[in-house]
């Protein structure tokens, strides 16, 4: 028996497509458009999508850092960027041929389809028994113990990041003669 819409199980279905689809047009928006500025609003969107998604997978502490280190760090970090950067894009801009729009559609496609072959032939685990209730607790346990690695090295890519927004405000704009 398919749920009814007006369930529990068919309104979780209609906000998980919907965190979805905003995902996707976040990305779409980063992707397409030729504006930088706009970019960084679909790039912010998607990441809002993302956390959202993992809001609804029962992570609000992952969630929370999504919006806070990506929406809140990375993208105003480019937004700095892009406002600190040369405003003539006519001459920073060069020719790109049209072998290399198809040449990244075809990419992309073989991924999409790669990764979609392996999700449905693939032998998929058991879920797990025990259910994460994404306490603070269990995030940090797990951050210090199994992926205490990738936690400095998320530490040390903001620290890239904040180092490269300091050299950019440094050096300024370049000075039309």
């Amino acid at each position: 028996m398919n749920p009814s819409l007006f369930s529990p199980e068919g309104l979780a279905g209609v906000i998980f497509l919907i965190l979805i689809v905003v995902t996707v047009i976040g990305a779409i928006i980063a992707t397409c458009t030729k504006r930088l500025i706009r970019s960084v609003t679909g790039l912010g969107v998607c990441f809002c999508g993302v956390a959202g998604l993992y809001y609804f997978l029962n992570s609000p502490f992952v969630a929370m850092m999504e919006l806070l280190i990506y929406v809140g760090a990375v993208c105003v970090t480019i937004a700095f960027a892009i406002m600190l950067a040369e405003p003539d894009e006519s001459r920073l801009a060069r020719k790109i041929s049209g072998l290399s729009g198809g040449l990244a559609t075809l990419c992309g496609g073989a991924v999409s389809f790669a990764l979609a072959y392996a999700a449905v032939k693939g032998q998929w685990m058991a879920p797990a028994t025990k259910i994460n209730d994404g306490s603070l607790k269990v995030v940090g346990e797990a951050l210090l113990t199994r992926y205490s690695m990738v936690f400095e090295l998320i530490s040390i890519v903001l620290l890239v990041a904040i180092i490269g927004s300091m050299a950019l405000a440094r050096s300024g704009r370049r000075r039309n003669s």
